[in-house]
C-alpha cells in the first residue's frame, strides 16, 4: 500500500484529535477511559512536529508526533483498519535521517503489540520508568 506523509493541515486536527483519544481508549484499557479527551491531542502535541500519514484515498490513516530536540518519538498512533498495513513504517521511515539517526520513545509495558512493533524495527530496550499510565520500557533506535 502506498501511503503519503505530510504535515498537518488545519481540516485533518479534528481527525487527528480523534485518532488520539479513540485510540488510547482502545488501547489503554487498564486506564480509566475517562481520563482522556478530544483536547488532549493539540495539549500533548504541542511544540512537536507531527507527520500526518494518509492513505491513496487521502484519508488520514495516522500521525507521528516528534520532539526534535531530543530525538523523542512522542507518539505513533494509527487507526484500527490501518493497523499491519505498513503505516507505522511508513511513518518511521519519514523521521528526518532515518535510519542513520538515533531515536527513542516510552512504550508502556502493558502496550504489547506497540513494543513488538518497535523491536521489529531495530528498537531496543534501554531503559525504564512509571508513568501515571502505567511502566513503561524506554525504545532507542540505534543508527544503522
Amino acid at each position: 500500500m502506498t501511503w503519503t506523509i505530510r504535515p498537518p493541515r488545519a481540516e485533518d486536527q479534528e481527525m487527528l484529535a480523534e485518532i488520539y483519544l479513540s485510540v488510547r481508549r482502545e488501547t489503554f484499557v487498564w486506564v480509566d477511559p475517562g481520563k482522556f479527551h478530544r483536547e488532549d491531542f493539540a495539549a500533548h502535541t504541542n511544540g512537536e512536529t507531527v507527520f500526518v500519514c494518509a492513505h491513496a484515498d487521502g484519508s488520514v490513516a495516522g500521525f507521528l508526533s516528534l520532539w526534535p530536540e531530543d530525538d523523542f518519538i512522542h507518539m505513533l498512533y494509527l487507526r484500527p483498519e490501518f493497523q499491519g498495513q505498513g503505516a507505522g513504517t511508513a511513518l518511521l521511515h519519514a523521521l528526518p535521517e532515518w535510519p542513520q539517526h538515533r531515536y527513542r520513545l516510552k512504550c508502556l509495558v502493558k502496550n504489547r503489540r506497540a513494543k513488538a512493533f518497535y523491536l521489529s524495527h531495530g528498537f531496543h530496550v534501554t531503559g525504564n520508568g512509571a508513568s501515571p499510565e502505567g511502566d513503561y520500557e524506554e525504545l532507542s533506535f540505534f543508527p544503522v
